[in-house]
């Protein structure tokens, strides 16, 4: 099993969201996070004064898959995330040792 966690921004949730769905997969935890990489942030205007903008905002996903849907699922979250902007986000593979589902004490494959 997989934890595919990816940073994205913020309009692209609802691209990433139905290019998932399309391929089957419906589950995912979403977090709104703020941060920054190579970007640095951005300066703003606001009422005549200008001011650094040092963390972005940015939408975490949290998907666990099975090992061989991996690959699937983050081709399909990089494609339909990407603008081909600075800031499109990052994408991290985690293997997983095992997942419980408490409701049910189902586990591993059959818990997600």
């Amino acid at each position: 099993m997989k934890k595919i966690e990816a940073i994205i921004k913020p309009f692209k949730l609802d691209d990433v969201r139905q290019a998932l769905n399309d391929i089957g997969i419906q589950g995912m935890t979403i977090t709104e996070v703020k941060g920054y990489g190579r970007q640095k942030g951005h300066k703003e205007i606001y009422r005549g004064a200008e001011y650094l903008v040092d963390f972005m905002p940015k939408i975490k996903l949290e998907i666990v898959v099975p090992a061989d849907r991996a690959e699937e699922v983050i081709d399909t979250v990089r494609n339909a995330a990407n603008t081909g902007k600075i800031g499109d986000g990052k994408i991290f593979v985690i293997s997983l040792e095992r997942v419980i589902r408490v409701r049910t004490g189902e586990t591993d494959n059959e818990a997600i």
